[in-house]
């Protein structure tokens, strides 16, 4: 059970910081018709959140192997 929680703590926080990432770097929704051109800008809160959930769950997975 320990080890089951381990690996599946590994593998979510691996997933949540690819994601924030990955979220992080892509560019934002841009459109362009003739001679306007329109972007959206939105903060990066929620890409920031995720690589620091992942970074905990990566913790917690290493922790789990010290006990």
């Amino acid at each position: 059970m320990k080890n089951t929680l381990k690996i599946v703590l590994l593998i979510v926080g691996l997933l949540l910081i690819g994601y924030g990432i990955y979220t992080l770097v892509t560019p934002e929704v841009a459109m362009q018709a003739g001679p306007l051109k329109v972007e959206a800008q939105g903060d990066k809160t929620q890409s920031y959140a995720m690589i620091g959930l992942g970074i905990l769950a990566l913790i917690g997975g290493v922790a789990f192997n010290k006990r």
